[in-house]
């Protein structure tokens, strides 16, 4: 079991999305208590990454202590400006 962290700023791209989608982030986030399952950011970049739809959470994860920080939530145009801030 992971405990869940966010780190400041994340939720700059959450907080403008409609209630619905908002929820659906919501689960997917919550999932990761449990669920191991996210794909490593590519460009050598210490994230993961979960898809849910067009949407995008970036986090890392602290296996040492067991807890998952989310970075970043928002629309794939969104998370690949966000990427794309750390290798320029």
């Amino acid at each position: 079991m992971y405990s869940i962290e966010f780190y400041p700023g994340w939720d700059k791209h959450f907080n403008k999305f409609d209630r619905n989608t908002r929820q659906t982030l919501t689960k997917k986030i919550e999932k990761q208590i449990s669920e191991t399952k996210a794909r490593h950011m590519k460009q050598g970049l210490d994230f993961f990454v979960l898809e849910a739809g067009q949407y995008r959470i970036a986090l890392k994860i602290n296996e040492r202590q067991n807890i998952k920080t989310i970075y970043f939530v928002g629309n794939h145009k969104q998370y690949e400006k966000w990427y794309l801030s750390f290798i320029q």
